[in-house]
């Protein structure tokens, strides 16, 4: 909106410095200070509006029993994220841009299916919430929706990505493509569906998801701010998506509000994000790969979130397994998701976030690294 704004006024009255909203560099840095900003101030509002309505977070009997002092804690504070990034994308981003539409009908639906979740788990006192069933549909609709329009419509976004609309490239391997064909959409449905209940698992320890989260948002911002520019883009040989840098003001939106919530969520945390944040970060994440063409980067980029999730998976299958041969399940962590596996191990939990913030870096420059070693 703001874009707009300026470049009228720009081209009406030619007043001095307008004219700098044309940068991508600065509307990038402008939605992220816009981002953190709002997050602070919004942050102490929303966290008195859910205590006073007592939204808090219930005694979580799967979890280790240190977190039942964390019963009460006010939950949903997702709603600040989602604020925080939606805001300055609306006002720094280009709303004629496809891309930009379709990150944020990501995140705003799956916002939007969290935040019944919550709703139903915590003022309508359902314990398990929003059924696992139904959680899935939604994100089920999202992959859908985003796999069609690229597959189907490649010319609503670019005249010329039908060339690669179904295409995506291999890390560590100059010019090779994987083209999945007819196979893109239900790549493109499970990439969100998994990434989104991947953040969600991981939001377990005070400021783990959202710190994560805003490291692999600012590698985001990084790799699609090269794959909508032609010199840089022709330089790496990776594929030119014109208008794809206009995801860096939403990836900076989503870093700023990140770093902006981990204010009030850091041990010891004030307030939960709950699904409303976890289910529509973990989306954008997975949609921001599918729009930049870096699905393969994905396991690399967001390995925190798949070791989480492979815990969980190999401790259930274990567990089943050697139940039905001996009788008696046992398990291969002492915990899933993995940073409880730690926690029981006697791991203060600054520490476990500490360290996987440091592996969650490592990916990051792992990651970048795959730009150029090929």
């Amino acid at each position: 909106m703001l874009t707009f704004l300026f470049d009228l006024i720009e081209r009406l009255y030619h007043p001095p410095g307008f004219g700098v909203v044309r940068f991508l560099t600065f509307r990038a840095a402008a939605a992220a200070v816009t981002a953190l900003l709002m997050a602070f101030w919004l942050g102490p509002k929303i966290i008195r509006l859910l205590r006073a309505h007592q939204i808090g977070e219930a005694a979580k009997v799967e979890a280790p029993k240190t977190h039942l002092t964390k019963a009460g804690t006010p939950t949903m504070g997702g709603l600040i994220v989602l604020a925080s990034i939606l805001v300055p994308t609306l006002l720094w981003g280009n709303l004629r841009n496809v891309y930009v539409l379709l990150i944020l009908f990501v995140t705003i639906t799956l916002g939007a299916v969290g935040f019944l979740d919550d709703y139903l788990k915590v003022i309508k006192k359902k314990p398990k919430g929003l059924i696992g069933r139904y959680k899935i549909v939604g994100q089920i609709f999202v992959g859908l929706v985003v796999g069609g329009i690229i597959y189907f419509f490649p010319h609503w976004i670019d005249s010329e990505l039908w060339m690669v609309s179904t295409s995506t490239t291999v890390p560590f391997f100059k010019n090779l493509e994987l083209n999945v064909g007819i196979f893109y959409i239900p790549m493109v449905i499970f990439i969100i569906t998994a990434t989104s209940n991947a953040v969600n698992l991981t939001d377990g320890l005070d400021g783990l998801a959202i710190g994560t989260v805003a490291i692999v948002a600012l590698t985001l911002a990084v790799i699609s701010y090269i794959s909508g520019n032609a010199v840089l883009s022709e330089y790496l040989t990776i594929p030119f998506l014109r208008g794809n840098g206009e995801l860096v003001v939403f990836c900076a939106a989503m870093a700023g509000a990140a770093l902006g919530f981990l204010w009030f969520n850091a041990y010891p945390a004030q307030v939960f994000m709950g699904d409303t944040g976890s289910l529509a970060l973990g989306g954008a994440i997975g949609a921001l790969c599918v729009l930049i063409k870096k699905e393969l980067l994905l396991p690399t980029l967001g390995g925190v979130f798949l070791a989480e999730t492979i815990s969980v998976i190999i401790q259930r299958f274990y567990f089943k397994y050697t139940r039905r041969k001996y009788g008696e399940g046992r398990r291969v962590f002492r915990m899933a998701p993995l940073h409880h596996h730690f926690e029981l191990l006697g791991w203060p939990e600054p520490k476990i976030v500490t360290r996987f913030y440091i592996v969650a870096i490592l990916l990051m420059i792992l990651s970048l690294a795959t730009f150029k070693v090929r």
